[in-house]
């Protein structure tokens, strides 16, 4: 892939190969179809030596990743650290406000994803990857996983917060069709639109009195899409090539699966008295896990929740808790669906800024982390 971009108003070709970001956090625990829609207008950037790339004290509401060259974080007392593009797999220096102000060492290659849109992807991804495993264990279903993982892929529902997820396929009504059905007509307004589950069907459009065949769709396709989010006439026909079998979304229920249902929350001034009781379980990754956790918490990514919730009791309150508040509330909502005790710590983002409950999180050597410097826990 290549990319131009402009750097002090003289452009840059930068060459980008998408598997760089196949070892990044948490970029690296998303499913391919979400890393690519994500990644569908980002940008990468070239930086020149001497250049900032933030600075200190500022909001851009950014992940940066260093894929190349050198860096230098530039604290206020002056102190630096230099990171190296080969060996830095996560954000560079990622709080808000910016902590230290980041100076390219060296001419770099970069990557700025916003990061809400990335904790969003991620949580859809996940919460994808929950759902799939928990598919894949209902024999009754087994014909039906490729079709069903193919709707969780479509750009339609990523606006759909993750947390309504697992209601799409109750919003779904089968409608039995038939070789020469018109499913859709062109000129036609629409309330729905259909997925195919069984069956292909031949995409046309009139052009000047001439028919035009645009495509032939099969398993796993969306059609008529546009009439659940645009107010507008359909623009082509579809006609079923074969019987089959399509799923039919109303534009109703699409707009009920828009609204995110509300979640338990613990309050973060409850926390303390709460872990002496509470089971408290981290959703992220291993890697985030391992840079810093909660003493006492226990690491369950939400990607692999539906075969590890096995572990936790239903009879006992848990706790879950990421870095942002979206994959812990995911999570609570999911296992509370199931019948578990589950609460989603809220104010995740405050969780590290705030001096109270900096002292709580352990680094990869099981040290507590206070104002940001390491001393052994009890």
């Amino acid at each position: 892939m290549q990319a131009q971009m402009q750097i002090q108003d003289q452009p840059a070709v930068v060459d980008f190969d998408i598997n760089l970001t196949r070892s990044l956090v948490p970029l690296k625990d998303m499913s391919e179809a979400h890393l690519l829609a994500l990644l569908d207008d980002v940008v990468p950037e070239v930086a020149c030596a001497g250049q900032t790339l933030f600075s200190e004290g500022s909001y851009d509401d950014q992940h940066v990743y260093l894929l190349h060259g050198n860096v230098s974080l530039v604290a206020p007392d002056g102190q630096r650290q230099a990171i190296k593009g080969r060996e830095s797999l996560f954000p560079i220096a990622h709080h808000q406000p910016r902590r230290v102000t980041a100076i390219a060492d060296s001419d770099c290659s970069l990557l700025r994803i916003n990061s809400e849109r990335l904790d969003k992807m991620l949580a859809w991804s996940q919460v994808a990857d929950y759902l799939q495993l928990l598919i894949s264990r209902q024999r009754d279903l087994d014909e039906d996983v490729d079709w069903m993982m193919t709707v969780l892929k479509s750009n339609l529902f990523f606006k759909v917060p993750p947390l309504n997820v697992e209601e799409i396929f109750s919003c779904l009504t089968p409608q039995v069709v038939y070789a020469g059905d018109v499913v859709i007509r062109q000129g036609e307004l629409g309330e729905q639109c259909y997925f195919i589950k069984e069956g292909e069907a031949d995409v046309t459009r009139h052009v000047d009195g001439n028919r035009e065949h645009l495509a032939t769709i099969s398993v796993g396709r969306c059609f008529g899409e546009d009439a659940l989010v645009n107010e507008t006439v359909r623009n082509a026909t579809v006609m079923m090539r074969t019987d089959g079998v399509l799923m039919r979304l109303e534009k109703q229920d699409f707009y009920k699966l828009l609204k995110e249902p509300q979640v338990a929350t613990l309050a973060l001034a409850e926390l303390e008295a709460a872990l002496a009781t509470h089971v408290c379980v981290d959703v992220r990754s291993e890697e985030e896990y391992t840079q810093a956790h909660l003493p006492r918490a226990v690491n369950v990514p939400l990607n692999i929740l539906a075969i590890k919730s096995r572990l936790l009791s239903k009879t006992q309150p848990t706790i879950f808790y990421c870095d942002t508040g979206r994959r812990s509330r995911a999570a609570a909502h999911l296992l509370s669906q199931q019948g578990y005790k589950a609460w989603a710590l809220a104010d995740c983002a405050d969780l590290l800024e705030q001096s109270k409950y900096a002292s709580y999180w352990l680094d990869s050597n099981n040290y507590l982390l206070r104002d940001g410097v390491a001393v052994p826990s009890d």
